[in-house]
């Protein structure tokens, strides 16, 4: 599958500083920020730096030191807002849509970490 990355998305204008965000954390490869429409107490993106459309996409054209990095923010995000299980209220979901049938809105890959009440079931059973 081909990715082509719109170097306009929001996402982009928001690394080369022309849209501003709250940030959390920045490391070398990797930037997370709060959620303008948060859908949980916490609500965190988490971005590579990188022209990446889909995680897919990222695992086959970043390099290890991204991927690792990237990773590793995602649990520093999760340990810096007090999500890990077995803290109090703690727990998260970690969503990354990716297409059309993934209803992703902005094609940058970007991972949702939730958190800080009981989120519910991700799909109903369909037993």
């Amino acid at each position: 599958m081909p990715y082509a990355y719109d170097r306009d998305n929001i996402f982009a204008r928001i690394l080369r500083g022309e849209i501003s965000c709250t940030r959390i954390l920045e490391t070398e490869h990797s930037l997370a920020f709060r959620d303008i429409r948060p859908q949980a107490p916490e609500h965190v993106l988490v971005i590579p730096k990188g022209p990446y459309v889909t995680f897919d996409h990222f695992t086959a054209a970043a390099s290890d030191a991204e991927i690792a990095d990237f990773a590793r923010a995602i649990g520093r995000v999760c340990a810096m807002q007090g999500l890990a299980p077995g803290a109090a209220g703690g727990g998260y979901r970690l969503i990354a849509n990716a297409g059309e049938a993934g209803i992703q809105e902005v094609q940058h890959l970007h991972v949702h970490v939730l958190g800080g009440r009981v989120l519910g079931r991700m799909l109903p059973y369909a037993g």
